[in-house]
């Protein structure tokens, strides 16, 4: 699994051409700890195609900010870049995915 710092997430997220899916959470956070394993799975998943990284907001509060994450878990999803879609909260794995699908159509 990726983790990113505010030093390296633009050369790992937004100046890649690969799709992205980062997971922003916490060391405190209880249902950060339960997305974690769904997380890791998805990472083994769609290796390959879709870097999926997390980040710890408190090792990274200038990302963390910089994409308006108030809540953990947060999970964010870029294209080419740019940020196209967030999901706030525990989400089931199926949820995760089809909003991965489309980053690689």
């Amino acid at each position: 699994m990726l983790e990113l710092t505010d030093a390296t997430f633009d050369a790992e997220v937004t100046q890649g051409n690969m799709p992205a899916v980062v997971d922003f959470g916490a060391t405190w956070c209880g249902p950060c700890k339960r997305l974690a394993p769904i997380i890791e799975d998805l990472a083994k998943e769609y290796e390959g195609r879709v870097k999926i990284a997390k980040v710890d907001i408190e090792a990274a509060p200038k990302t963390a900010a910089r994409f308006r994450v108030l809540s953990v878990p947060t999970v964010i999803f870029f294209r080419a870049g740019k940020q196209v879609d967030t999901m706030v909260g525990l989400a089931a794995k199926e949820a995760i995915k089809k909003k991965i699908e489309p980053l690689i159509a």
